[in-house]
């Protein structure tokens, strides 16, 4: 769609004690676009919102006792975010490496055909990246994992 507003059914918001540099680092790093940038009048980010591809994520400031950068909480995590690339996924790597992310897990190729490779960014909020790089079948992937596998489409 091509719609200004249109949002796609999930998207997710991670916070970030400098959001400003968040976003910097998220274009750097990962290659997002900002969609919208809305400040208060005393500077502060009020609402931010970024893409890749078809998919959206909203980068917000620690606003509420609730709301914490891993940066605040000794660099627990209690959630990351997985975006599937459809090409590329080496030089993602690469570039998410130059820009300064840790990467955490190196690319490995995967039991379920993907190429996948994790980062951590500059707050500790963990990123992963993956790339279909082969079909695999349900029975080949518990065949090479050792595991049982229901709901594989």
């Amino acid at each position: 769609m091509n719609e200004p507003y249109h949002r796609p059914s999930l998207g997710a918001a991670v916070v970030y004690k400098d959001p400003f540099a968040a976003l910097d680092f998220l274009e750097k790093a990962f290659g997002f676009e900002r969609q919208m940038v809305i400040t208060e009048s005393d500077g502060q980010l009020a609402h931010s919102e970024m893409r890749f591809g078809d998919s959206y994520i909203m980068i917000g400031r620690e606003w509420s006792a609730d709301m914490a950068s891993p940066v605040a909480v000794g660099g627990k995590n209690t959630q990351s975010v997985h975006v599937q690339l459809r090409e590329g996924i080496d030089e993602h790597c690469a570039r998410a490496r130059a820009a300064g992310a840790v990467i955490t897990r190196e690319l490995a190729d995967q039991f379920y055909g993907d190429r996948v490779y994790a980062a951590r960014d500059p707050e500790g909020h963990v990123w992963s990246f993956g790339q279909t790089i082969r079909e695999v079948s349900r029975e080949e992937a518990e065949r090479v994992s050792g595991l049982k596998v229901e709901g594989w489409v």
